[in-house]
């Protein structure tokens, strides 16, 4: 009995006019509009630069987060590879980087000190 309306479910057999049918249609818009939209956000590092200073050997580089990315702790090969990216260096040694947050706590972007 209750594997056969697991199957029903499923494969959505009920008729239009039926109130299985009328359920199943509430239950999926009160997914699409009450799930939080962080859910759905697979944020990343946008790997472009909002600045790059050359400092002779050193430079710094300013490297924007969306999504989720702006709520995870970045990794450090994540940036490397954004900082390579941008410079179109094929080696760049990350020395350090800096959180830069918005005013309500999120990180917008990380300043990264580089080393060609």
């Amino acid at each position: 009995m209750l594997l056969d309306v697991f199957k029903r479910v499923i494969f959505w057999s009920y008729g239009r006019t039926t109130w299985q049918y009328d359920v199943l249609c509430v239950a999926i818009l009160a997914f699409v509009f009450l799930t939080p939209k962080g859910w759905f956000e697979w944020g990343e590092l946008a790997c472009s630069p909002a600045h790059q200073n050359g400092l002779g050997a050193a430079q710094k580089l300013l490297i924007r987060t969306t999504g989720a990315a702006a709520t995870a702790e970045p990794d450090a090969h994540e940036i490397e590879r954004c900082a390579r990216r941008i410079t179109g260096a094929p080696a760049v040694r990350v020395k350090s980087w800096r959180e830069l947050r918005s005013t309500d706590g999120r990180t917008v972007a990380f300043e990264v000190d580089i080393e060609p």
